[in-house]
């Protein structure tokens, strides 16, 4: 059996990122926005809300669990902190995103305002390349992997069951230095890799992060044939960080986005599907407890998973405060289970928690702990059912 396969039940797991205690919060506002503060102060803070997150992750009956990203303002934040060659770009929009806003602009002015942009302990600002490439960031990742492992080890949890998001070169920033996209994306790929190399050295699972990829598919600026370029060039820029990794200790997650809203201007899971199972990773995790995407599960009838391939589809959504019945999240799992194999099939959810430090996050964090309950029990019938109920068989790919 592969690493991240089921043996005698369905295991269970989430993207990454939680909500952040409120101290921890107010501790990493002052320290980025350059007030006087205390570094070892902060630094035992992390490290005592990582061992708190964890035991609540254990405590939930999480199989895979992180250290909740707490140690991350957020995704462009990170960028700077531990790649040399970034500068904010406050005016680079999101085109795919930008066609959803242009749908519905009351809905997404209030929301705004009200949650991610309004909530967060930084600005949300984009970042594009102006200089060399380099990674900077071995001392952060190495506190990351301390925490996490110190965390989990107290508890009984393996190395091999804890894993630590990072994200795909693709959702980095944009390139205003290197002479085309391919050398960009080829240099970026080369210092990435370096922190994925970090994570998995240590004994844990990497995780790469890529909302980017399905994005292409809903950029109203791309025509087909574009679509299909960017989308093998951001796959060919991700193996080639992950190089020299065994795929068995990678995971990798692609969404459609981190909030609640209409959401009609997103790609397809069967137009990103044949770049996911292209990745060199060992498991696979998409959105599928959201209302747009629930249905996707029928594509399954016809598209084959890789041999020895894990699929994590989000069983509970991020975006809503309804905790899922228990009985709801099983049939989501036996749906795919009963199409791609029951060892290949492991619980998850649609995206992060809390995606970026944030005061107010989509799903209260008193709620995403009953969601995690709920997946818990979920999965522990779903493995009843599956034993009861024969699998259908798999069909080859067309």
């Amino acid at each position: 059996m592969a690493l991240q396969q089921n043996t005698d039940r369905i295991q269970t797991t989430h993207i990454g990122s939680l909500p952040r205690p409120r101290p921890l919060l107010d501790a990493m506002k002052r320290r980025l926005s350059g007030e006087r503060h205390d570094e070892a102060g902060y630094q035992a803070l992390l490290r005592d809300s990582v061992a708190a997150v964890v035991r609540k992750q254990v405590e939930c009956g999480i199989d895979f669990l992180a250290d909740g990203e707490l140690s991350k303002p957020g995704f462009f934040t990170y960028v700077q902190e531990r790649l040399e060659g970034f500068e904010a770009r406050p005016a680079r929009r999101r085109r795919a995103f930008q066609r959803e806003i242009e749908a519905f602009p009351e809905y997404y002015a209030e929301y705004f305002q009200q949650a991610m942009l309004g909530a967060a302990v930084v600005p949300i600002t984009p970042v594009a390349c102006t200089g060399p490439i380099r990674y900077r960031g071995e001392r952060l990742v190495q506190i990351d992997i301390d925490n996490v492992k110190s965390a989990a080890g107290a508890l009984g949890v393996p190395d091999r069951k804890i894993f630590l998001p990072a994200t795909a070169p693709s959702g980095v920033g944009g390139n205003e230095y290197y002479p085309s996209e391919e050398d960009y994306f080829h240099a970026l790929a080369a210092e990435l890799g370096k922190e994925y190399r970090a994570i998995v050295a240590a004994g844990l699972l990497v995780q790469v992060d890529d909302p980017a990829l399905s994005e292409i598919f809903a950029d109203p600026e791309l025509d087909a044939s574009q679509k299909r370029r960017q989308a093998q060039l951001y796959v060919e820029a991700t193996n080639h960080a992950l190089s020299g990794i065994p795929p068995e200790r990678v995971r990798f997650h692609t969404c459609y986005g981190i909030n609640e809203g209409p959401r009609i201007h997103e790609a397809d899971l069967a137009d990103v599907i044949e770049y996911v199972f292209q990745i060199n990773a060992g498991s696979y995790s998409f959105e599928a407890a959201n209302p747009r995407h629930e249905h996707e599960y029928h594509l399954f009838e016809r598209v084959a998973l890789p041999p020895g391939k894990v699929i994590c589809p989000g069983v509970i959504a991020h975006a809503n405060n309804i905790v899922e019945h228990p009985e709801l999240v099983a049939e989501r799992i036996v749906r795919y289970a009963r199409l791609v194999g029951r060892e290949n099939v492991i619980a998850g959810a649609d995206c992060g928690f809390s995606s970026q430090a944030a005061y107010r996050t989509e799903v209260h964090p008193t709620v995403v702990w009953e969601k995690f309950k709920a997946l818990s029990r979920g999965a522990e019938l779903a493995t009843r059912m599956l034993e009861i109920a024969p699998r259908r068989g798999r069909r080859a790919l067309t």
